[in-house]
């Protein structure tokens, strides 16, 4: 247990460390004078641009209506994925013919890039935040979807052979066998998932959308602004981070004995 503990602390101090060392670095690059303003801003142009945005809001609406716009569409794609993603998963993992079924239209769409397919969902749906969703969801599917196969591929056999010797129905072992088992490979699909789906969250605010982080930062590089393109891309890592930080918190506490074999 110390030893782990001491681990832990040598790891965050190693991350502090790469953190501190970037921004030394940043500023070091703006203040030689190796490259125009322009490409990278100064720390100080970023920050100042911050603080406005913050106060003032951007093109007529508040830095919590971007982000709140940008989350709304995001949380909206990501439950309605779980929702779908996990149950066919589970399904397609543990019936060949659902599989058969389900997996050869998720390998298709999968490597496609978002842009190759988002203007027919605009054609189809409209340039509301229906699209917007539906191309996030589409991101943030196949991931999970994938895991949850993986993870009932990979339950060993004998666990689903024991539980049946001793009673218990198809039913049963799915729900007490499978579904528990297959836990952590879900929460490795959840934290790819989210990560997939707020890099397409860009690409879902280009057409028609007037909120959102992704479009301040699209809005703001029309106009050369790289000091607003920084905070927008700063603050969508930051938002990324806490979001995975949550997943992470629930799989601790879900999935309390892994890690304690």
């Amino acid at each position: 247990m110390y030893e782990k503990q001491k681990n832990g602390v040598i790891e965050k101090t190693i991350s502090f460390s790469v953190v501190v060392v970037v921004i030394i670095a940043w500023f070091a690059v703006t203040s030689s004078g190796i490259v125009s303003e322009t490409l990278i801003p100064t720390p100080q142009s970023v920050w100042e641009s911050c603080v406005t945005i913050v106060k003032e809001g951007y093109k007529g609406s508040t830095l919590l209506e971007h982000l709140g716009a940008s989350m709304s569409r995001l949380i909206k794609a990501y439950l309605i994925a779980i929702v779908t993603a996990v149950p066919l998963g589970l399904l397609s993992g543990y019936n060949s013919k659902i599989k058969a079924l389900i997996e050869p239209i998720v390998e298709f769409y999968r490597p496609l890039p978002p842009l190759a397919y988002y203007t027919l969902l605009v054609l189809w749906m409209g340039i509301g935040d229906g699209s917007k969703i539906m191309l996030l969801f589409l991101a943030g599917f196949a991931p999970i979807y994938i895991a949850c196969v993986s993870g009932v591929n990979r339950i060993k056999e004998d666990y689903i052979l024991g539980a049946k010797t001793l009673g218990a129905d198809s039913r049963q072992v799915f729900f007490f066998v499978i579904f528990p088992a297959v836990l952590p490979d879900i929460f490795t699909g959840l934290r790819t998932s989210l990560g997939v789906e707020y890099t397409t969250l860009v690409a879902a605010e280009m057409v028609a959308a007037v909120s959102g982080i992704g479009w301040l930062v699209l809005d703001a590089s029309n106009y050369l602004r790289s000091d607003i393109m920084f905070f927008g891309i700063i603050l969508m890592g930051i938002t990324g981070i806490l979001l995975d930080q949550i997943i992470r918190l629930l799989e601790k506490r879900i999935i309390h004995w892994k890690g304690k074999n």
